[in-house]
């Protein structure tokens, strides 16, 4: 059995606090034991040092014992109050990532330049005879990461880690909260696959090793599974629209 070995993380300040306050009350009944176990000797037993000195060993120890008292909870203090100052300079840190998580995010284009931009990728590819890709990219928060509330962070650095992984050419819109498409001007399907590997990849290093994320990505290749840009646009804002509603009746 393990009995001892449960701990709550979440209540590691809780029994840090009633370790402090155990170790306290246990030096003051064995230091007050003491004085007791002294008292007569000091007062009432003259022996063979003089009953002054007896006493003033005695109100040395008592003395004694409150500075050792004294110390550990002035300790205590420092501790608690370094504790609070560590928990606001996280706090501070998380709040200055999510700030700037939410500034990328904010300067991604959106659903009106993914037209524009999609129908001139499409004309050009219909008129040169050459192929067009779009990647449809959907983010999904672990159950820890929602009650952290640091998702606006993670979405963040998912899209940093894509942008790294694109070439010069491309262009990733943001649709909605954790969901994106990306313009794949002349790329096949195959190489589209290529691309969404390499994206996974960069996807799996910023979900960390603690999972903050799972992902899911789709390929709409011209002429292999659309015919227009219509139908690459319809099928993308679909996409978006379908995370949307699972997302409010979740």
């Amino acid at each position: 059995m393990h009995i001892f070995d449960r701990i709550d993380p979440a209540k590691l300040d809780r029994r840090d606090t009633q370790l402090w306050v155990l170790a306290i009350a246990m030096i003051v009944i064995l230091a007050c034991g003491i004085a007791l176990i002294i008292y007569p000797t000091a007062f009432t037993m003259p022996v063979v040092l003089s009953g002054a000195y007896l006493k003033r060993v005695f109100f040395s120890f008592c003395v004694l014992s409150l500075l050792v008292v004294g110390y550990l909870m002035e300790r205590r203090i420092v501790v608690s109050r370094l504790r609070a100052r560590i928990r606001e300079e996280e706090q501070r840190a998380r709040r200055l990532l999510n700030e700037a998580s939410g500034d990328l995010l904010a300067s991604l284009p959106g659903v009106e330049h993914f037209r524009d931009r999609l129908a001139m990728e499409f004309r050009r590819a219909a008129n040169a005879q050459l192929s067009l890709s779009l990647l449809l990219i959907r983010l999904t928060p672990s159950l820890r990461l929602s009650q952290s509330g640091d998702i606006m962070t993670a979405h963040g650095d998912a899209a940093k880690a894509m942008l790294r992984r694109l070439r010069e050419g491309d262009s990733m819109y943001l649709f909605s909260a954790g969901v994106f498409g990306i313009v794949l001007p002349g790329v096949r399907a195959s190489a589209a696959q290529r691309v969404g590997e390499r994206l996974a990849d960069g996807l799996m290093d910023a979900s960390g090793a603690s999972d903050r994320f799972s992902f899911s990505l789709h390929a709409i290749t011209f002429p292999d599974n659309a015919t227009s840009a219509h139908e690459m646009e319809r099928a993308a804002l679909g996409f978006a629209a379908e995370v949307r509603q699972e997302k409010a009746a979740a």
